[in-house]
C-alpha cells in the first residue's frame, strides 16, 4: 500500500485562506500538498502579516466543518488530505500582533491629518495657488476636455463581480465598482479590489467611498486598463 506521505510532484490544491482578526480578509492560494505546514505558514504570513511563530493553522472541509488543526510542522500539507475548496483558517496567538484590533482594517482608528480652509489659503506654494497660477498664464490647457460619459461605451461589458485583469495581467482581481468618479475627473471608472495589496487604498479616495476592501487592495482605474480574466492552468502556482 502506498505511503500516505508519497504524493505525486506535481499535485496541488487550491484552498481558501482566512484570518481570525482579519474579518475582510479572505482569499484563494494554490499549494503543493508537498509543501510542508512550515512552508505553508511562509506562503501565507506574507498575504495576512501574522508572522510565522506566531500562527495557528486549522483546516475546514466546505461545509465548515473543522477537520482537524495542522499542527505538525515538519509534515507535508497533503498528509492532511485537503481537497479543492476547503479552507485553512490562520489563528492569530500574537496579543499585540498588527492584526489586532482592527488596526489593519479599520482606517477610522488612524489619525488623520486636517486643515481648514482658511490655513490653506493663508501658505504659500500650495498645489491650489500654483494651479490657479498656471490656469491664468494658459487658459485654454485647462478646460475640460473630457465629457461626463468618456470611455462610458467600454463599459458595457464589464460587470460588478466580475473577475478580471489590470495593466496587462500584471494585477488580478475583482471589479467592485462601475461608474462615474466626479473627484477623480470627467467620464467613467473602474473600481477594483485585487487579490494582493497591490492598490492604494480600501475603496476610499478624496473622501468618497466607492466600494469595500481591504487596505491597499483598491484602485479606481478607466475602463482600458481593466481586461478580462482568462482560464488559468490548474497547477499554476500562486505568486506572493
Amino acid at each position: 500500500m502506498a505511503s500516505r506521505l508519497q504524493i505525486e510532484g506535481d499535485a496541488s490544491v487550491l484552498l481558501r485562506v482566512a484570518h481570525s482578526n482579519l474579518k475582510s480578509f479572505a482569499t484563494d492560494i494554490r499549494f503543493s500538498l508537498q509543501m510542508s505546514v512550515e512552508a505553508v505558514k511562509d506562503k501565507v504570513w506574507k498575504k495576512c502579516g501574522t508572522s510565522v511563530n506566531s500562527m495557528r493553522l486549522e483546516l475546514y472541509d466546505d461545509c465548515k466543518n473543522k477537520l482537524r488543526d495542522l499542527s505538525d510542522d515538519s509534515r507535508p500539507l497533503g498528509f492532511y488530505s485537503p481537497l479543492d475548496g476547503f479552507r485553512i483558517h490562520i489563528i492569530d496567538l500574537d496579543p499585540s500582533s498588527v492584526t489586532s484590533e482592527g488596526w489593519l482594517e479599520d482606517t477610522s482608528l488612524v489619525e488623520k491629518y486636517s486643515i481648514s480652509e482658511d490655513e490653506y489659503n493663508k501658505r504659500s506654494g500650495t498645489f491650489r495657488k500654483f494651479k490657479k497660477q498656471m490656469a491664468s498664464q494658459n487658459p485654454s490647457a485647462f478646460r475640460n476636455k473630457m465629457s461626463d460619459d468618456y470611455m462610458e461605451d467600454l463599459c458595457t461589458n464589464i460587470k460588478v463581480g466580475d473577475r478580471c485583469e489590470v495593466d496587462s495581467g500584471e494585477k488580478r482581481g475583482v471589479v467592485k465598482y462601475v461608474g462615474r468618479a466626479e473627484a477623480l475627473g470627467p467620464g467613467f471608472w473602474i473600481g477594483v479590489q485585487y487579490d494582493e495589496p497591490l492598490g492604494k487604498h480600501d475603496g476610499i479616495v478624496k473622501g468618497t467611498r466607492y466600494f469595500q476592501c481591504p487596505p491597499l487592495c483598491g484602485a479606481m482605474v478607466r475602463p482600458d486598463k481593466v481586461g478580462g480574466y482568462p482560464e488559468r492552468d490548474p497547477f499554476e502556482e500562486d505568486e506572493i
